[in-house]
């Protein structure tokens, strides 16, 4: 197994009925512990990218996409590497016009915080591009109007506009607001398990469930039953890897970070394993 696309391992969870977990990586330790754990489950997994962890590297992709692929190309279970939520059409059309040389296989557009008009116009423009550069899109269908998206407190994806907003933009798959939301330091999300099914009735590309970190595992199994495609999980791995990364700095003897980079790493790896297999 090795570097897979994007658009393979989401086919395979639709074609099965279940979920392909993707997760959040911030530095390399992030990157490493994922497709760790990924190997302890035996299972694929999507390692994911955000423009906020671009904007934590200075702006610079390249070296982290590189990474993400070399560590790709080395696992012994398949691996895609996508680009997650990209706000800012630059990057998009940066990461787009690079991604020949990337080892990336899926981007996701972000124009939801835009009124509706304007996120299909932003999102079927840079899907075209993307599209031509054979990469998988994914977006995000927010609130009319809304400054905080798709996941401000108590916003729901309406099923109808959803299936418009994928005719009109063309893309592959829709991030869909149904209970969770970003940053949840607890698992108390309550998702709308009938509003899922109904996406996914009338929605004609796979659904992806953000903020997975704060949604109890019986209710991420369930979503997947009721058409969940891809789960998102970021925060879960933080809130794991910092800790011990906190203990282990408090700990040691030395100025040397290794045994504290590797606790931290060692965290979030289970972590990583715990998502690949619930799902």
């Amino acid at each position: 197994m090795t570097l897979v696309a994007t658009r393979s391992l989401v086919a395979d969870a639709v074609a099965s009925g279940g979920a392909v977990a993707a997760l959040n990586a911030i530095t390399l330790e992030h990157a490493e512990a994922i497709i760790a754990g990924a190997e302890r489950a035996g299972r694929a997994v999507i390692v994911q990218l955000s423009e906020n962890a671009v904007r934590f590297h200075g702006g610079a992709f390249r070296p982290m996409l590189a990474a993400c692929g070399e560590l790709a190309h080395a696992a012994s279970v398949s691996v895609g590497v996508h680009l997650d939520h990209v706000e800012s059409e630059t990057l998009a059309d940066t990461v787009i016009t690079a991604s020949g040389e990337l080892a990336l296989g899926s981007i996701m557009v972000d124009a939801s915080s835009l009124p509706y008009g304007e996120n299909v116009a932003a999102t079927a423009r840079l899907t075209r591009r993307a599209h031509d550069a054979g990469l998988w899109v994914e977006a995000e269908l927010g609130e009319v109007g809304g400054k905080d998206g798709a996941h401000a407190p108590g916003v729901r994806t309406d099923p109808d506009e959803a299936a418009a907003f994928v005719a009109a933009t063309g893309v592959d798959g829709l991030a869909v607001a149904v209970g969770s939301s970003h940053a949840m330091a607890s698992q108390d999300a309550v998702l709308d398990l009938e509003l899922v099914a109904r996406l996914a009735a009338a929605v004609p590309v796979p659904l992806v469930l953000h903020g997975s970190s704060g949604v109890p595992d019986a209710a991420l199994t369930a979503a997947v039953e009721a058409g969940i495609r891809k789960v998102n999980v970021g925060t879960a791995l933080n809130a794991a890897g910092t800790p011990a990364l906190r203990d282990a700095l408090g700990a040691a003897s030395s100025s040397d970070p290794r045994p504290a980079l590797a606790a931290a790493r060692d965290a979030m790896a289970s972590v990583a394993e715990h998502y690949v297999r619930l799902l």
